[in-house]
């Protein structure tokens, strides 16, 4: 499901978990039972291009962040996607508030 939806602009975040969504970074295959867990990965990652395509088909703009990523990076992505939806705000608040911090 999303994790945050900007209704009126359309704008789908989702910030995927590095094991359960198969970063190619930082995604990890267990050992135990590895036929299984292959399988259940990559349903996971079957279903979130379902839901990118299902999203994108009904005018939503769709915006994915990596746990490993900084807050500021992501927050980057979904700045601009808001503004290429029409987003009137200004997002430098939203910026300003973790300028310089790294949360992780």
């Amino acid at each position: 499901s999303i994790d945050i939806a900007f209704t009126r602009w359309r704008v789908a975040v989702f910030v995927d978990g590095c094991f359960w969504h198969g970063c190619p970074a930082h995604g990890t295959l267990p050992t135990a039972n590895a036929q299984w867990w292959a399988e259940k990965l990559v349903a996971n990652t079957d279903r979130d291009r379902d839901s990118d395509m299902w999203l994108a088909v009904n005018g939503w703009r769709v915006v994915r962040g990596w746990e490993h990523e900084s807050v500021l990076e992501v927050i980057g992505k979904v700045v601009e996607t808001l503004r290429a939806s029409g987003y009137p705000g200004s997002m430098e608040v939203m910026l300003a508030k973790y300028e310089g911090q790294r949360l992780e």
